[in-house]
């Protein structure tokens, strides 16, 4: 069980990397005041939840349901991610006005806490992708696969934790680093992005073509 949380957990915190993501998260929510940014993040840590802990127990199911399979899962994914990440690297001004327009009014807190808050910003196709990849790990006895779903459930619970820690204290964070600091500190985590979806594209690659890993 020890073994699983650890696993989800350096796995998921590495791609929903929370710290770096809630200084984007103060700039989307520049137009509001500290307690509706505490109510936003709120609800952006409680709909993080759902989406790892569904992408962790069903996301297989629905994989194999629809025929899907996690090579391409990845390869999308990555794309996704790494596109995003470039647009904030290259154009990070205008990626923030046009993410500053997105976000919705405070009477529509709970809409834009899901759309575009959790995702794609929070836990978006890199996550659900790495969680669907976590579930797919899972053993085949039943005591095992018990202790393994208690395990990764509680890491996707404490991501979800260092979500609502970062995102309620974002606008402090950004106050504390200044405005200069944290632009270059966001600069820095969407080339971080940029390289965890370009991993997660690559890896996706390789498991769609065996014969290249093989070469490697």
């Amino acid at each position: 069980m020890f073994e699983s949380f650890l696993l989800a957990f350096t796995a998921l915190f590495s791609i929903v990397n929370p710290i770096g993501m809630a200084l984007i998260f103060s700039q989307v929510t520049a137009g509001r005041n500290h307690g509706e940014r505490v109510q936003v993040a709120t609800l952006v840590a409680v709909y993080s939840a759902i989406v790892m802990l569904a992408a962790l127990w069903a996301g297989s199911y629905v994989l194999n349901f629809f025929g899907i399979s996690l090579a391409a899962l990845r390869i999308a994914g990555g794309f996704v991610v790494a596109e995003r990440a470039w647009a904030l690297l290259s154009a990070p001004e205008a990626q923030e006005a046009r993410k500053q327009e997105q976000a919705a009014p405070v009477e529509d807190a709970r809409e834009s806490a899901f759309f575009p808050l959790t995702i794609p910003f929070t836990t978006g196709p890199g996550t659900i992708s790495v969680a669907i990849a976590l579930g797919a790990t899972r053993p085949a006895d039943a005591a095992g696969l018990t202790n393994f779903f208690i395990g990764v459930s509680a890491a996707a619970l404490a991501i979800a934790l260092l979500i609502w820690l970062s995102y309620r204290s974002a606008d402090r964070l950004v106050e504390l680093l200044g405005h200069t600091r944290a632009r270059v500190l966001t600069r820095l985590f969407a080339f971080l992005l940029l390289c965890v979806g370009v991993q997660i594209l690559l890896t996706g690659i390789l498991d769609a073509f065996p014969v290249l890993a093989s070469g490697r």
